[in-house]
């Protein structure tokens, strides 16, 4: 495969930082109802599940899932509405009551920073702000086309009380700012209790197990090909999908398809991971610390990432990613499709490994490089 040279143009388009973030204090039909009236959206990359015709989206690229977030201060709500694809909160700071079912009785689980949840699609879902004002919830919402939302019968009732209203094609009409409402046959109907009782059950023991609690997240020592060569070191936890591990024995916390998967890569200052590329698109958000990324094998292009940064790294061009700070830091992974990740690997990369004694198997794991048949062995 020829390489995939990355431009200064491509990879600042595709850098979004922490103050590139814009919110909209009016994407959902909810946005004017009392204790929902002070969220911020975020759409990051993709649109999301916004209802807003004015919301900004960083970075419009398709990347088969969308990416966004919600803050709001302590006390406000998002209501209860449910999804058609995946949707995953990673929570970085702060504190979240999720709850679920269809008014929200059904149980309740608190998330915390570090914490990741996948909700399961066809259920009603809703989210509080128990935390200080300044708490983040990073949202991914599989597909590029999400299909948008179904509205709890209530917060459809109580929007209209404030001049809102939802068209069948997923458009929000604002009647305080001039908008006409149109005919009730283009209105979205709240859903209809016989679809509501059909609705799946979860209990709290089920939602848990979707849950990958910071407290609990389980790292492989060794994921990658490179992980006891000077340069890599990085370790892996595996939270939705197998996604990009080379360790035989780890497992994922969420197994059932979501559309992309999700990991927390961890490392020590120094470390990270070699130079290698990927067919699938990916995204990396840092939670801590300070990351340098670094594109192309010629004419390389690095760039620095904090705290909420993300980059959108192109498909097939060569990476290298290290925690240039002076912490352990920890950087959140998404990548394409339910499938596993497949690294390519550079050839110094390779070769250092072969001196060590390691290589790749044919089902792209690590495996001791001398039991390796000799076509696989070209050092």
């Amino acid at each position: 495969m020829p390489d995939s040279v990355v431009t200064p143009a491509e990879l600042a388009r595709r850098t979004v930082r922490r103050g590139d973030f814009v919110s909209c204090n009016q994407a959902f039909i909810d946005c004017r109802t009392p204790g929902s009236d002070r969220k911020e959206n975020y759409a990051m990359i993709g649109p999301g599940v916004s209802q807003a015709a004015g919301q900004h989206v960083n970075l419009r690229l398709p990347h088969g899932y969308n990416i966004g977030a919600a803050a709001m201060p302590h006390g406000i709500t998002n209501n209860l509405h449910l999804h058609y694809t995946a949707e995953v909160f990673v929570c970085t700071e702060g504190e979240y009551l999720l709850r679920w079912g269809a008014d929200g009785t059904e149980g309740e689980l608190m998330l915390r920073a570090g914490d990741i949840a996948s909700v399961p699609t066809w259920i009603f879902r809703g989210f509080t702000n128990t935390g200080p004002d300044d708490g983040w919830l990073f949202t991914v919402l599989g597909m590029d086309d999400t299909g948008g939302i179904i509205w709890g019968p209530s917060v459809l009732r109580e929007a209209r009380d404030h001049g809102l209203y939802l068209t069948a094609d997923n458009e929000l009409v604002d009647t305080v700012a001039g908008d006409t409402v149109p005919p009730e046959s283009e209105l979205v109907r709240p859903l209809a209790q016989e679809h509501i009782d059909r609705l799946r059950h979860y209990t709290a023991d089920e939602m848990k197990r979707r849950i990958a609690a910071a407290d609990e997240l389980v790292f492989s020592e060794h994921p990658f090909l490179d992980s006891t060569l000077p340069g890599g070191g990085a370790r892996l936890s595996c939270v939705i999908g197998y996604g990009m591990t080379e360790d035989p024995h780890q497992e994922p916390r969420v197994f059932n398809p979501h559309g992309h998967n999700l990991a927390w890569l961890r490392a020590a200052p120094g470390q990270g991971v070699s130079t290698h590329r990927q067919r699938e698109t990916q995204t990396l958000i840092v939670k801590d610390g300070l990351w340098e990324v670094t594109l192309n094998r010629t004419d390389p292009l690095p760039v620095r990432l904090g705290p909420r940064d993300m980059l959108s790294v192109p498909q097939d061009a060569w990476r290298t990613l290290r925690n240039v700070g002076d912490e352990e830091g920890d950087l959140l992974v998404v990548n394409s499709g339910d499938g596993r990740v497949r690294l390519e690997w550079d050839d110094e990369v390779l070769k250092s490994a072969a001196d060590a004694g390691l290589g790749i198997d044919h089902n792209g794991y690590v495996a001791p490089y001398a039991l390796l048949p000799r076509s696989a062995r070209p050092w």
